[in-house]
């Protein structure tokens, strides 16, 4: 699946989700669903190498200071909220994750007590799996469809180049590199 065929999903779904008034996640289920499981598996793949490469500390930063604190797990269901946001704000994350200051969610999370909500999507890393789900009535299809696709790939671990490393509890650092977002939820505190 070429990458603008991917965002021409992710957008479609995003226009059908609003009109409806159902997650995005399930709209993007009920739409993969109907495509041949070969394309669900090409989703598959672009969507775990768009979530991969945000595997970065500075992503992950962002994540902190907007989760409250992000822990690994969250971190995956936060660069799949990113993902989930469409490419022009996956594209502006990319280039810099303090670009979010911008995005209005979460300025509107600054102003809540429990932000674990704001852009975390756990439910988004598991729409290919659901599509076949749906379509084979057994979930472990898709992981047995998913090896044979990958091959050899299937499971290996490469290392990932995530940066430089920094201490995000630590709020001068964290207004240095992340001066929007700081801003927004360290405000008080800088």
């Amino acid at each position: 699946m070429e990458i603008n065929t991917f965002w021409d999903l992710i957008e479609a779904a995003q226009a059908e989700a609003a009109t409806r008034g159902e997650p995005l996640d399930e709209v993007l289920v009920k739409q993969l669903a109907g495509r041949p499981q070969q394309e669900i598996l090409e989703y598959a793949e672009r969507f775990d190498e768009l979530h991969d490469a945000l595997y970065r500390w500075d992503v992950w930063a962002a994540a902190y200071l907007i989760g409250g604190g992000c822990s690994d797990d969250s971190f995956m269901d936060f660069r799949a909220g990113v993902i989930a946001l469409g490419c022009q704000w996956y594209q502006r994350v990319a280039v810099d994750p303090d670009s979010l200051a911008a995005h209005p969610a979460v300025v509107q999370g600054a102003n809540v007590p429990d932000r674990s909500e704001v852009l975390f999507y756990e439910d988004a890393n598991y729409v290919a799996s659901g599509a076949f789900e749906r379509i084979t009535g057994d979930a472990d299809t898709f992981y047995e469809a998913w090896r044979s696709f990958r091959g050899a790939d299937a499971g290996s671990d490469l290392t990932v180049d995530m940066g430089e490393d920094f201490d995000f509890d630590d709020d001068r650092e964290m207004s240095r590199r992340l001066p929007r977002l700081a801003a927004l939820f360290l405000g008080a505190r800088l």
